[in-house]
């Protein structure tokens, strides 16, 4: 027994062994599969790993610039936030304002294309009675026209914060322009001028302004003509200054076809008295040929015979002297006008 025992215990042991070893071969060959899975998961990563940091060191940079670009954004917006304020209060002083409004107006006149035709006055003196600018139309008549720039009312209704508030500037803006109306009704610039002009055109060098005072005042427009003043903005004024420039190119044409007319009446003339001259040539051209012919007939029943008697009687050379040819053919005279007074005397087409 104790023998059997023994032989028992041993085959036990190996089978032990056996099974061990076949768990951990079956263990290690599960670790290397799951290292190689690892390395495998590993390597197929790789490449979306670079491309995350890739992307991350992208993004940095455009956040970079991004920063840097707002930052001279900001200093740009500073600037032009400074550069407006000074604008503003430039244009709220009444000299700035004025040579704003001279400037616009010469703009205009230059891009309706009647800088030619357009006296400006520069505001130098005090002189109110002066307009900025006086158009010449055809017919030697003028118009007046006065730039005006009412700013003030306008820039606080602009930066108005509340609607009651832009409102209330919006009326203060109206009723600085019908201030000016008024003002420029009552320089009568129509009697300064011969012949006199019907109205004088009070310019604004924006729409925006007609547009304000009007959103408040719509019947602005009428009550001013009735002050023979006339309201225009840049578009308006161009289109009158184009219609202007229109009278001038057709006053331009009529005086050319009054020139052209007078140079074909001077033309005439010369012309009919070079036609006298041509026809005295011809008619003495066809008495000179008429001359001739006589003299040719003299030649051959006078002169010729006594020729040849003398050579006969060995009187000079052997040579026969030169004939003269007759001529048969007329001079042809011009056609004259019916009534013309060479044709009363008979002297005409042969």
């Amino acid at each position: 027994m104790p023998s059997a025992t023994f032989w028992i215990t041993i085959v036990l042991a190996a089978a032990a062994g056996v099974g061990f070893a076949v768990v951990w071969m079956r263990a290690r060959n599960a670790a290397q599969n799951t290292a190689n899975d690892a390395r495998t998961a590993a390597d197929a990563a790789r490449p979306m790993a670079d491309a995350l940091a890739r992307i991350e060191t992208q993004m940095r940079e455009i956040e970079s610039q991004r920063q840097h670009a707002l930052g001279g954004l900001e200093a740009h917006l500073a600037t032009l936030s400074k550069e407006t304020l000074a604008l503003s209060q430039a244009l709220r002083g009444p000299n700035s304002r004025g040579r704003w409004g001279e400037l616009t107006l010469r703009r205009v006149a230059e891009l309706a294309g009647m800088a030619p035709y357009c006296d400006f006055f520069e505001q130098q003196t005090e002189d109110r009675k002066r307009p900025d600018m006086l158009v010449k139309l055809p017919g030697g008549r003028t118009l007046a026209v006065d730039a005006k720039a009412p700013l003030s009312a306008y820039l606080d209704a602009e930066e108005a914060a509340d609607p009651a508030t832009r409102a209330a500037a919006l009326d203060r803006h109206s009723q600085q322009l019908w201030r000016h109306v008024m003002d420029l009704s009552t320089r009568e610039y129509w009697a300064q001028f011969d012949p006199a002009p019907e109205m004088v055109v009070l310019f604004l060098p924006g729409e925006h302004f007609m547009s304000a005072a009007l959103e408040r005042n719509r019947d602005l427009l009428e009550l001013a003509l009735a002050k023979k003043v006339l309201l225009a903005t840049p578009v308006t004024l161009v289109s009158i200054l184009k219609g202007v420039s229109y009278g001038w190119r057709q006053e331009r044409l009529a005086k050319n076809a009054e020139e052209l007319r007078r140079i074909a009446g001077e033309f005439h003339e010369r012309v009919r008295a070079f036609a006298e001259f041509y026809v005295d040539s011809g008619r003495h051209l066809s008495k000179s040929i008429e001359a001739y012919n006589r003299s040719v007939a003299s030649w051959d029943a006078r002169l010729l015979p006594s020729l040849k008697r003398m050579r006969e009687l060995g009187v000079g050379g052997s040579a026969e002297p030169p004939q003269p040819i007759r001529i048969d053919t007329a001079a042809r005279q011009p056609e004259l006008p019916a009534d013309h007074p060479k044709r009363a005397e008979g002297i005409c087409p042969t």
